[in-house]
């Protein structure tokens, strides 16, 4: 497992808050989500022994994010091998809150950490890509659906909603999340912004080259250290299925072939790559993060303070949950239901 650090200490700024964050850059043990918690245990301990306060997983890490995957899928068409991988990703898949969950939470307490993980929720018969926070006396804190899945995302996970948008306001800074491409979405960063995000932390799949510039943007965007954890596979990681389309950049076909390039990064509100990215193997991405260079950067920008212009622009987020049933039951007391009372 590679290391990649920048742990340089401000000397002589009592002012200072320093916090030691931690990105995994690693793969999903697939349709094994047991050995996938176990996998991240070891991972979080070893974090945890080089003295994060902070660990942030992939996108989908517990459960998987399905690279390559059509299942079976195309306009008007449906089969069978795709109906049964679905099968076996739901499968794999975890209920929020649930044992899983009470697993993570355990970890986080055990080393000291607070926890950022990528996960598929099943609620019911439907997926959501989720990211868990914990905090690091073993509490979950809640979580975050992805709103809008990307291209075929949409087939296999549901839709989040405004009612999980959090912001945590923690002892090492205040905590959100953005999952993949709603980091491309300006209204989505805005709500995070104006919950007065401080580490956010950014879960993805996308291994390309060109997502560094926008994690980079996000970061001087917002005046925030920016959290970017991909996973790093390759083809062996990932099970047989029938109709395989992996990356865009790799043509080869061997066991060994990279299907998700990684490219973990750390990024500092003032722009400056921090640690990573990492584009080569598993590994851990770690930096110390000075909670000062926040103002710093807000000296001369500050997107939802004194240059948001308010009476110009203005966002409205709806925070209630949409429930696709509702039941709305009619209780009677005997007393005051004139049918029963004696004349």
């Amino acid at each position: 497992m590679s290391t990649l650090k920048n742990t340089t200490q401000v000397n002589g700024d009592a002012s200072s808050s320093i916090v030691r964050a931690t990105i995994v850059q690693a793969s999903t043990v697939y349709n094994d989500t047991p050995k996938t918690i176990e996998k991240a245990e070891k991972l979080i301990a070893e974090a945890a022994s080089n003295g994060s306060e902070l660990v942030v997983f992939p996108e989908g890490f517990i459960g998987g994010y399905p690279r390559g995957f059509r299942f079976g899928i195309a306009v008007g068409i449906h089969n069978e091998e795709g109906r049964d991988d679905f099968r076996k990703y739901h499968a794999s898949a975890i209920h929020v809150p649930g044992p899983e969950v009470d697993k993570l939470a355990e970890l986080a307490r055990k080393n000291n950490v607070y926890l950022v993980m990528g996960a598929i929720e099943k609620d019911g018969y439907t997926l959501y890509c989720t990211a868990l926070f914990f905090n690091s006396e073993g509490r979950f804190l809640g979580k975050h659906r992805k709103v809008m899945p990307t291209s075929l995302e949409r087939c296999i996970w549901g839709f989040g909603d405004g009612s999980t948008i959090p912001v945590y306001d923690t002892p090492i800074g205040k905590l959100g999340a953005a999952i993949c491409w709603e980091n491309r979405m300006p209204l989505y960063r805005t709500a995070l912004y104006g919950k007065g995000v401080e580490l956010y932390c950014a879960p993805t799949a996308d291994g390309s080259k060109e997502w560094q510039s926008s994690m980079m943007h996000i970061a001087m965007e917002g005046g925030c250290f920016v959290l970017s954890a991909c996973q790093f596979c390759q083809r062996k990681d990932f099970p047989a299925h029938v109709d395989p389309l992996f990356t865009d950049w790799y043509d080869d076909q061997h066991d060994e072939a990279i299907v998700s390039q990684g490219g973990s990064v750390i990024i500092s509100p003032l722009g400056k790559v921090l640690a990573g990215p990492n584009f080569e193997s598993e590994g851990l991405i770690t930096a110390d993060l000075d909670l000062g260079d926040i103002a710093r950067a807000k000296l001369y920008f500050d997107v939802v303070g004194h240059y948001s212009k308010p009476d110009v622009f203005n966002l409205t987020v709806n925070e209630h949950p949409k429930k696709p049933v509702t039941f709305v039951s009619k209780t009677v007391k005997a007393e005051d239901d004139s049918e029963f009372k004696e004349k």
